[in-house]
């Protein structure tokens, strides 16, 4: 009987043991584990979180760079200019390429089932370029700038075209701060050959005259009377002998204080004997800073403006701060001019190269659109979509070298990835037939207006 009720423990041991074990959720030897809805619904949902990619430019435009490429591509390696074609190639085919050997393939191991639109849109997401709005806007942006030229009318008006001169005087600030360095020259630097380029530019009637300032002593207290005191003329005003006017260019360095009033004084005393009448007077200063000796440039440069001569001054600040910028905005308002902030060699080319040339028009043998301002625009027109179609064309091969990757590893078939590839070189045809639109049509424009302007120069010249 005791041995009975022993046996009937144990069992009834065993049963509960079991029944906590199943409670647990543990299978039994030969059972599959069945897979929780939570792993379930990861799974599906995979492909749902890949964006569809764009087929129309504006989708284009405006996606998102690829997770591969954000993380693992520099910008400017990936639209690096096509002379430096090499750049971008060597990069892909030592680095990226084995990024992509080691991440695409994973996820196309979970993914048997993919379309050749699935896995395009993948293909994007991970290998898209993100810069073609940035550079997009740019290229929308440029402008061919050709301007109607003043065209005097009426015979007094030719008549006294035929006698005007330009005068143009530049004020070089030579205080000890344009000793400071930018990208690896000097503030005086950049601004001495910016002003070479400038005046090798101007026409033959031209009389330009160099002024420089801030040069003397060597900043201290003991020498502020010196450099406060001296301005000189180190080309004085009179026709451009390019070679003289360099040799002046180099005679001086960046030294001691910054007389700015003193100088705009000196400008008008060499203007002075150069009325309205006959002469255009134009003056432009470059300088880094506020005035340190005490003067009034704002007052200067209205006693200039307002003179019998009608000079106007035009200043470039070059890497100023806010309260020097406020300061020389002052100025150059008062002297009736335009104010201009550079920060680097190619912000001094734009503006005093490109846009601040003085417009000799009054002069009867003219010509209308000249060659270097052709030039300039075709050159921005060209780099920018060159950068553009770059981007597309080196999209386009990521994409086709991943679909090649994909079938050599047995991931998808020949008929998949020929269908991958083709959409990739369709999405790039119409991205870079549209640049290539915008681009001619841009040139249309600028030919008809440089047409116009040179048909209406003719005329004028051909009437007086």
């Amino acid at each position: 009987m005791a041995q009975t009720k022993r046996l009937l423990i144990i069992s009834a041991l065993l049963a509960s043991l079991l029944f906590i074990a199943a409670c647990q959720g543990k299978t039994a030897p030969n059972e599959e584990p069945v897979a929780s809805a939570e792993t379930e619904e990861n799974k599906e949902g995979t492909q749902d979180e890949i964006p569809v990619a764009a087929s129309d430019i504006e989708g284009m435009l405006a996606q998102q760079p690829g997770e591969l490429v954000e993380a693992h591509m520099d910008p400017e390696i990936e639209a690096a200019r096509t002379v430096n074609f090499t750049q971008y190639m060597n990069y892909y085919d030592k680095d990226f390429k084995e990024v992509m050997e080691k991440e695409l393939p994973s996820y196309f191991q979970g993914q048997k089932d993919l379309d050749s639109e699935q896995i395009y849109n993948y293909l994007v997401h991970q290998l898209g370029s993100g810069q073609y709005q940035t550079l997009y806007d740019q290229l929308l942006a440029i402008e061919h700038g050709f301007e109607m030229p003043e065209l005097p009318e009426g015979e007094d008006e030719v008549e006294m075209a035929k006698r005007s001169k330009t005068n143009v005087v530049i004020l070089m600030d030579a205080s000890g701060s344009m000793k400071a360095e930018i990208a690896g020259k000097s503030r005086m630097q950049l601004a001495k050959e910016a002003i070479g380029k400038f005046t090798e530019g101007l026409d033959d009637e031209v009389n330009v005259s160099l002024l420089a300032y801030g040069h003397k002593g060597a900043g201290t207290e003991a020498d502020r009377e010196l450099s406060c005191t001296t301005v000189e003329a180190v080309y004085p005003l009179s026709g451009l002998d390019q070679t003289g006017f360099q040799k002046s260019l180099d005679s001086f360095q960046a030294s001691g204080w910054t007389p700015l009033a003193g100088a705009i004084e000196e400008a008008l005393d060499i203007l002075e004997p150069y009325g309205n009448e006959e002469y255009r007077n134009i003056v432009y200063i470059v300088s880094d800073g506020i005035e340190t000796c005490g003067g009034d440039p704002v007052a200067a440069a209205k006693l200039l403006h307002e003179s019998n001569i009608e000079a106007k001054v035009n200043i470039i600040g070059f890497d100023v701060d806010d309260e020097g910028q406020n300061h020389l905005k002052q100025v150059a308002e008062a002297g009736g001019g335009q104010y201009a902030t550079v920060r680097d060699e190619a912000g001094f080319e734009e503006v005093l190269v490109k846009k601040w040339k003085p417009s000799i028009f009054q002069v009867i043998g003219q010509q209308g659109v000249k060659l270097h301002e052709s030039v300039h625009f075709k050159e921005d027109l060209i780099n920018t979509y060159s950068l553009l179609t770059n981007l597309s064309d080196r999209e386009a091969v990521r994409i086709s070298d991943a679909a090649y990757l994909l079938k050599r590893n047995e991931l998808i078939d020949e008929e998949v990835a020929q269908q991958v590839i083709e959409r990739a070189k369709e999405m790039k045809e119409l991205r870079n037939s549209h640049f290539k639109e915008i681009v001619e049509q841009k040139e249309a424009e600028a030919e008809a207006a440089k047409q116009e302007i040179d048909q209406k120069v003719e005329e004028w010249k051909a009437k007086w």
